[in-house]
């Protein structure tokens, strides 16, 4: 069996509760599908709470700690939606400064409906294009981001590709742009 390294992970960054399940779900197991190990990092440990919408929905086990991980050890970051999940994010300065260092790498970050809200705070927007929910389009123009309502926006101008959808909606795109993306990078399946 071929020996994986900690850059085989990609990190799903939440908070404790309410990720939009889907948004977690459906580009997780498009990971697991390419033979990358996706790994969530919370804010805090235990399990956090997925919601369908406003409604309560399944639990998932923590892998690790924002606190205690390097952005380096991953291959690229997810970020899911889900307002409280993005507005919980986007005040906890870990998670921000974990999002930004992908960034300062140039590493891909990928993130759906709500989850550009982390983006926002740690200021790594100014000259890209991207689309999310559309109640972020004025933070998104505010923190130097060109905002456009599209299902899918793969935007390469700066350092790192970054990988934009409005919502659940968009899933099959966002998780093909995602795959796509990794494959594409060299960060083949261990043993390909």
């Amino acid at each position: 069996m071929p020996e994986t390294t900690t850059r085989d992970k990609v990190a799903f960054l939440v908070a404790a509760e309410g990720i939009e399940q889907v948004e977690l779900t459906e580009p997780w197991q498009a990971i697991k599908e390419t033979g990358l190990r996706p790994t969530l990092v919370a804010t805090t440990p235990g399990p956090v709470q997925a919601f369908e919408h406003l409604d309560p929905a399944e639990e998932f086990i923590v892998d690790h700690v924002v606190d205690d991980v390097d952005a380096a050890d991953f291959a690229a970051l997810v970020i899911p939606g889900g307002v409280a999940n993005s507005d919980q994010l986007r005040t906890h300065k870990p998670a921000v400064d974990f999002a930004r260092r992908f960034f300062e790498l140039g590493s891909p970050v990928a993130a759906i409906c709500h989850g550009p809200w982390t983006l926002v705070e740690a200021d790594v927007l100014p000259g890209r294009t991207l689309t999310s929910w559309h109640s972020l389009r004025t933070d998104i123009v505010n923190a130097g981001g060109q905002w456009t309502d599209e299902p899918v926006v793969v935007c390469r101008h700066g350092n790192n590709t970054l990988i934009t959808s409005r919502g659940p909606d968009d899933l099959p795109g966002f998780c093909s742009a995602l795959t796509d993306e990794l494959t594409e990078a060299g960060r083949q399946v261990p043993g390909s």
